[in-house]
């Protein structure tokens, strides 16, 4: 049982874990979520459809196995620093006693000479602490940096509350796709709020290709009687009513207006992908399926646009009646549509927003977890704890020995470097000639 709990609070087992969810969520990824079955199966067919249902990947951070997964990643972490925090107590004062190092007589780098302030001050060690050997000698001591033996520990730490905190944002949070054209508003889910897009704008290169996306936004709240404005682009959200607005994407919509027997009958603003049900006879469905700025015909391929600039306006739609597909086509231009004595008219083409709007109560418990963290990376590979202990010998030059957790051949480099400005004489390995008896 010991073997077991060692092995699960173990780092190997930490990255498994992470390699097992990074891996699952990178395959959730590439599956649209939120969708019906009826949707995953016309994209996948029935068997992957009852497969992606069956494992939630439909919606996958609220899924059994991410929860899981997420669950025991965090307790792995948290058994992992609490294993390890009374050893790296013990070793941390340890580190700090000069007693213990008065004791021993030894280092990593040795050298005697007479002044041994000098030594301390040019290897950057803070002010040293006289104190005594068990056998009376006098001893100087100092040690500097002890607070990187914690770099990985705070690093741990770090990453548990990153993960902690992504995982519950994840499983707690609310999250809308919303998309609308300047103008609209639409519902933002079932919070009761109202978004309408203002404006949008799509600023373009010279080429032709998209350079920045803007919409201005309001969001009301109809029973308190408040709104608020904001602004949103590409890699600048905005925050309304304590939800964050991302502009995620965008695409075209137009205006379809239809008459019946040449007398008007309705007019929608309708997005690429939406249905208009006509108003007289809603099984009547006119489909807009996809509008092409600048059409063109590729052989082999079908319809498809030379540009974004809207120079040769094209759609392409779909009828439907009682649910049956009558026909489908593209409209150029001014064409007009002709169902019996309806007539269907595209017109007034222009870009819809798509935003990603995000509202997540732990982000602070994920920033405090990257501080952490970053502060531990930090601890751990710019901070190499050092220690340097002084001992009068019986001719009154000093011994002094030397030691770094992480500094190896520098700072022994270093050492010697410090210990010729300064007079000192190294000690080579097995050499016990300088020591004065």
């Amino acid at each position: 049982m010991k073997k077991i709990g060692r092995f699960l609070s173990s780092m190997p087992f930490a990255i498994g874990l992470l390699v097992l969810l990074a891996a699952i969520c990178a395959v959730s990824s590439t599956i649209t979520q939120g969708l019906s079955y009826e949707a995953y199966a016309a994209q996948y067919g029935e068997r992957t459809a009852g497969l992606i249902m069956a494992l939630r990947l439909d919606d996958a951070f609220h899924s059994w196995w991410f929860i899981g997964l997420s669950a025991v990643l965090c307790i792995n972490l948290l058994c992992c620093n609490l294993i390890r925090l009374p050893s790296l107590l013990r070793r941390s004062r340890a580190f700090a006693d000069p007693q213990r190092w008065a004791a021993s007589g030894a280092g990593e780098a040795e050298a005697y000479g007479s002044e041994p302030g000098r030594l301390f001050k040019t290897l950057g060690m803070p002010e040293a602490k006289e104190t005594e050997t068990p056998k009376g000698q006098k001893a100087l001591f100092a040690v500097r940096h002890r607070a990187g033996l914690w770099g990985a520990w705070v690093c741990h730490l770090g990453i548990l509350l990153l993960i902690l905190g992504f995982a519950l944002g994840q499983m707690t949070g609310l999250q809308f796709t919303l998309y609308a054209l300047p103008g609209q508003t639409k519902s933002l889910g079932d919070t009761g709020l109202q978004v309408t897009v203002n404006d949008f704008r799509a600023e373009l290169r010279e080429d032709g290709s998209a350079e920045q996306f803007t919409a201005d936004l309001t969001v009301s709240d109809p029973t308190a009687g408040t709104t608020e404005n904001g602004t949103v682009s590409v890699n600048a959200p905005t925050t309304l009513y304590g939800y964050k607005f991302f502009q995620n994407s965008y695409g075209w919509g137009a205006d379809i207006r239809i008459t019946k027997d040449g007398e008007p009958l309705q007019t929608e603003a309708l997005c690429a992908g939406d249905f208009l049900p006509v108003k007289d006879k809603p099984e009547l469905v006119i489909y807009f399926q996809a509008f092409y700025p600048d059409y063109i015909m590729v052989e082999g391929s079908g319809p498809s646009t030379q540009s974004m600039l809207p120079r040769n306006p094209a759609y392409l739609y779909q009828v439907y009646y009682q649910k049956q597909l009558l026909g489908m086509n593209v409209l150029q231009g001014d064409e007009k549509l002709t169902i019996d004595e309806y007539t269907v008219t595209f017109e007034n083409p222009r870009n819809y927003t798509l935003l990603a709007v995000k509202r997540d109560h732990f982000t602070w418990l994920v920033l405090i977890g990257g501080v952490i963290m970053l502060l531990g990376l930090v601890l751990a590979f710019y901070l190499r704890p050092a220690a340097v202990c002084a001992v009068q010998e019986k001719d009154g030059n000093w011994h002094v020995y030397a030691q770094s957790v992480k500094g190896g051949v520098l700072f022994r480099e270093t050492f010697e470097k410090a210990a010729g400005e300064t007079g000192f004489v190294m000690k080579n390995e097995g050499d016990s000639s300088l020591r004065s008896e």
